[in-house]
């Protein structure tokens, strides 16, 4: 039989707001965490949410976090972590962009990267040293499967992506044997606030989808979980269909 891990009882959300966030930090609470903190730009989003998730009987703070910010990430967070041991970093902040918008204003096309992957490698960084420091702990980071191979309909957020998720995969190889566990995350098209009016996806989902699915990468120890699962087996057909041919998919 599997041995299945304990799940984490202090959480820590980076992108605080975050439906998929949201809904992973719910099922965990239900599941006996007790302390998160919900790091994000103030807003009276950002404290409903932390007023929901009390509701549920967890001691929930929000704090000052912001992606843009590389230079603020080490003392924010380092603040955290002085406070007591973190089992689960949570990395779900990230921006779709506009594609057709972004390609016509390379400024605008650069917030997209830095926001889902240079803030990402700056407070992954931090957070996995805080992790290790500790000596145990997981970090989880939502990815995406546009990350999986560029797209003519979002090639800017998928570019991201892919930046992002092979940061996550060699930081974990890094951090292989020092009790520190990090998961990539894929989701497909994820049905939220954010993608309303977006032309849905084929086998799109959830954030409770994915929240269910973080649960169970956790408990096995997962390096890497999509959803749905069978998305691994579409992607590694997707990923090697020549180019002629991938252009005219309907995706």
């Amino acid at each position: 039989m599997l041995d299945l891990e304990p799940l984490p009882r202090s959480l820590l959300v980076l992108g605080g707001t975050s439906e998929i966030a949201l809904a992973t930090v719910r099922r965990l609470i239900a599941r006996g965490a007790r302390t998160v903190r919900l790091a994000g730009r103030p807003s009276p989003g950002l404290e409903q949410t932390a007023e929901s998730l009390r509701a549920l009987g967890a001691d929930v703070h929000t704090l000052a976090f912001d992606a843009l910010a590389p230079e603020s990430h080490e003392p924010v967070l380092g603040k955290v972590f002085a406070e007591g041991d973190i089992d689960l970093v949570l990395l779900a902040f990230g921006i779709l962009g506009d594609q057709a918008h972004d390609e016509r204003d390379p400024l605008r096309a650069v917030q997209v990267a830095q926001t889902n992957y240079t803030g990402a490698v700056s407070a992954g960084l931090v957070a996995a040293r805080a992790l290790q420091t500790q000596g145990h702990g997981s970090l989880v980071v939502l990815s995406s499967v546009a990350g999986e191979r560029a797209r003519r309909v979002d090639f800017i957020y998928g570019s991201s992506k892919a930046g992002l998720d092979t940061f996550a995969q060699g930081l974990g190889d890094a951090l292989y044997g020092t009790g520190v566990h990090v998961m990539v995350v894929r989701p497909g098209f994820v049905v939220t606030r954010r993608t309303a009016g977006l032309p849905r996806a084929p086998f799109a989902t959830t954030p409770e989808a994915v929240a269910t699915a973080v649960e169970l990468g956790l408990r096995r120890r997962s390096e890497t979980v999509w959803v749905p699962g069978f998305l691994r087996l579409v992607m590694a057909v997707l990923r090697h269909a020549p180019r002629t041919v991938f252009r005219r998919l309907p995706l």
